[in-house]
C-alpha cells in the first residue's frame, strides 16, 4: 500500500511540474506578444506624430484665433456699452453719490480696498465733485 501512495504523490508531482512548465511557457508567449504590441503601438504613435503634430498647433491656432478675437472684441464692446449704466448705478450702491454718472468712476476693490477713481481714491465726500465729467454724451451737440 505504501507503493500506491508514493506513486500517487509522484504522479501529482509530475502534474504540478507540467502545470508550472505550461504557465512559464504561456508567460513567455504573452510577454513576447506584449512586446510586439508595444513596439507596434510605438511605431504607430511615432508615425501619427510625424503626420499630424507639425500642423496640429497651426491648425488649432487657425481655428481658435478668430473665435478668441471675436470673444475679446465682444467683451470690449460690451464693457464700453454698459459702462454708462455701471457708472450711474454702482456709485449709488457703493454710497458715492458725487460719482454717479462720472466717467472717472472706477469702483473696483483691490485687496479689500475700494478704488473709487484716480483723482479721489477714497471718493468725494461732498455733494459735487470738482473733477466730475459726464459719461453720457452731451445732448446739446446733436
Amino acid at each position: 500500500m505504501d507503493n500506491w501512495a508514493s506513486e500517487f504523490l509522484n504522479m501529482l508531482q509530475t502534474i504540478v511540474e507540467g502545470i508550472e512548465q505550461l504557465a512559464a511557457d504561456v508567460a513567455k508567449d504573452v510577454e513576447a506578444a506584449v512586446d510586439v504590441l508595444v513596439e507596434a503601438s510605438e511605431d504607430f504613435v511615432e508615425q501619427l506624430e510625424l503626420t499630424i503634430a507639425p500642423d496640429l498647433e497651426q491648425r488649432l491656432n487657425e481655428f481658435f484665433d478668430p473665435i478668441l478675437e471675436a470673444y475679446l472684441g465682444f467683451e470690449v464692446t460690451l464693457n464700453e456699452t454698459v459702462q454708462p449704466v455701471v457708472n450711474t448705478v454702482e456709485p449709488m450702491m457703493n454710497d458715492h453719490k458725487a460719482c454717479v454718472g462720472c466717467r472717472h468712476y472706477h469702483g473696483q476693490a483691490y485687496n479689500g480696498v475700494m478704488l473709487v477713481c484716480g483723482m479721489h481714491p477714497m471718493g468725494w465726500d461732498e455733494e459735487k465733485c470738482p473733477d466730475w465729467e459726464s459719461f453720457w454724451p452731451d445732448q446739446s451737440l446733436s
